[in-house]
Order: structure tokens, then C-alpha cells, then sequence
């Protein structure tokens, strides 16, 4: 069964039900105050307002839905606890580097699987994750290296980058779906137009979501190997070998389909059309482009 990085996937789930809330309070605007919209270039300032801002809400509530739906445990910055004390030393020794504005929060989550993420709003409010299997299956340098990774990813600014892609392709499916619910509409009957509008701009904007998720995820790979890059420049390029290597050890073979790996947000390469939603690319590839890099 294949796996899709739970925080991408919660991340567009939001973004698609903030657009739809919008788009159905607009609605519910224009039925009752009769507000509408003026012409082609009203309906574009509209919709980019509604695009970006599903975006933006999404992005706002980042950190806040991850800690609950991964149940992340924040480490308090007095705490006293030996394995938590060295892994924020660890993360704020990164963060300092990467000259990030504010040390991230730093989180525990209870859960097999060898996983880490890094979310948040802006540079200064960011959140840096780790699972319970991730510390209990890795040393410290491929702990480091992760923790590189992740850090390098708030450094670069990728999530607000991934947002704007995301405002606009969120525009862009609510202009196409309203283009054409409008002409499907038009070739019906004038009592059943505005039934048959609403059910298909409001369908079209789900599968539209869809496929536009495919083309972010193709600039979210392209990320993964500059955050891989800047990961190895803060922790060391065999440090953030070593852990992309420990994935190898503890999945196996990465070109194996039957295998998903989460660490990193890294899903290995599914068949078909799941591959096109691959937010990361393979284990292999990045570790060979890794070792060839100039730094």
C-alpha cells in the first residue's frame, strides 16, 4: 500500500476545503446581497483573493494541524531530560547556522515509522518534528543530517514558496471550473442552469485540485534536492548521507513499490498515477546527486 507524506496531504485537504468554504460563502454573498461579480476581470481579482487565501489559511494553520494530527509533543526549551536537551542543542546549533530570525519549536511524535518534517507560517514561527522510531533507529550524525534537512527546508523559505504555487494554482482551478460550469450550464434548460452550474464548478474544483497537486508536486522535488544540499552545508555531506543511507537500511531497496518511506516527506516512487503525486524524489537519486554535488 502506498503512503503519501501525511503533511502534504493534510496541507492540500485544507487547502481544497478553505477554497470550497470560500467559494460557498461567496456564493451564499451573491444569493442573498446581491453582490456579483463584474465581468472576466471581477471574477479573476475574486478569485485570486479566494485562490491565495485558501493558500495563506492553510499555510497559517500548518503548525497547529500538525502537531494534532501527528500528535507532536513540543519540547519545552528549560527541559531537563537528557535525549530531549541533546536533540534541541542539535536543531537550535542548525537553526543558528541557517541564520534562521527565531529558533523552531521542536517536537516528538510517538509513532513507528522513521519520520521527520519541518512546518510553520513564516521563519520565525516554525516547527521541527521528529518520530519516537526516527531517534530510536538512528545515530546521531544521520539524526543530524535529518535534522539539516529539515532546517535547510525553513532556511529556504519553501513552505510560503509551495504556498504561492499553491494561490496560484488554486486561481487557476476556480477560473477554468467557473468557465466551464458556465458553458456545460448554458446548454441546459434555464430552470435546471443553476443547479447544474453550481454541481459542476463545485466537482470540477475538487478533481481540478487534484491535478494541479501534481504539478506542485513536481516543484516540490526540485526543492527536496536544494533542501538536501543546504542540509549537507549545516550538518556535513556525510552526515546527510548517512541519513538518507539509514533509510536504505531500515526499508530495504528503495526502488522496491511495495515500500513506502516517510522520513524526509519521502514517498518511494509508485506506479502509475500515484508517482505523478510523488512529493519527493526517489531515495537513490538523491543520494547519488548528493554525493556529486558541488557545495
Amino acid at each position: 500500500m502506498f503512503a503519501i507524506a501525511k503533511r502534504i496531504v493534510l496541507f492540500i485537504a485544507v487547502n481544497i476545503l478553505v477554497m470550497l468554504t470560500l467559494t460557498i460563502v461567496l456564493g451564499l454573498v451573491q444569493a442573498f446581497f446581491g453582490v456579483q461579480l463584474a465581468g472576466f476581470e471581477g471574477m479573476i481579482v475574486i478569485y485570486s483573493v479566494i485562490g491565495f487565501g485558501g493558500a495563506f489559511i492553510s499555510l497559517a494553520l500548518s503548525r497547529i494541524m500538525a502537531k494534532w494530527m501527528m500528535g507532536v509533543k513540543v519540547i519545552s526549551p528549560q527541559t531537563q531530560n537528557p535525549g530531549e536537551r541533546k536533540l534541541l542543542d542539535m536543531v537550535y546549533s542548525l537553526a543558528q547556522k541557517a541564520k534562521l530570525p527565531a529558533m523552531p519549536e521542536v517536537g516528538i511524535f510517538d509513532s513507528p515509522e522513521v519520520n521527520a518534517f519541518a512546518t510553520g507560517p513564516t521563519k520565525a514561527r516554525s516547527l521541527v518534528a521528529v518520530s519516537t522510531g526516527l531517534l530510536g533507529r538512528m545515530d546521531d550524525q544521520a539524526i543530524e543530517g535529518v535534522l539539516g534537512h529539515e532546517i535547510a527546508h525553513i532556511a529556504n523559505g519553501d513552505m510560503v514558496t509551495m504556498t504561492l504555487l499553491q494561490g496560484v494554482i488554486n486561481t487557476l482551478v476556480l477560473i477554468v471550473a467557473r468557465v466551464v460550469a458556465s458553458l456545460v450550464a448554458s446548454q441546459a434548460s434555464e430552470r435546471a442552469r443553476p443547479m447544474l452550474e453550481m454541481v459542476v464548478f463545485y466537482a470540477l474544483q475538487i478533481v481540478l485540485s487534484i491535478f494541479g497537486s501534481m504539478v506542485v508536486a513536481v516543484f516540490s522535488r526540485r526543492r527536496e534536492f536544494r533542501a538536501d544540499a543546504g542540509g549537507a552545508r549545516l550538518a556535513g555531506r556525510e552526515h546527510m548521507l548517512r541519513g538518507l543511507r539509514s533509510l536504505q537500511g531500515v526499508y530495504g531497496q528503495v526502488d522496491d513499490s511495495q515500500h513506502s518511506v516517510a522520513t524526509l516527506k519521502i514517498s518511494g516512487h509508485p506506479g502509475g498515477f500515484m508517482a505523478l503525486l510523488a512529493t519527493h524524489p526517489p531515495l537513490e537519486e538523491r543520494i547519488r546527486r548528493l554525493e556529486t554535488m558541488t557545495l
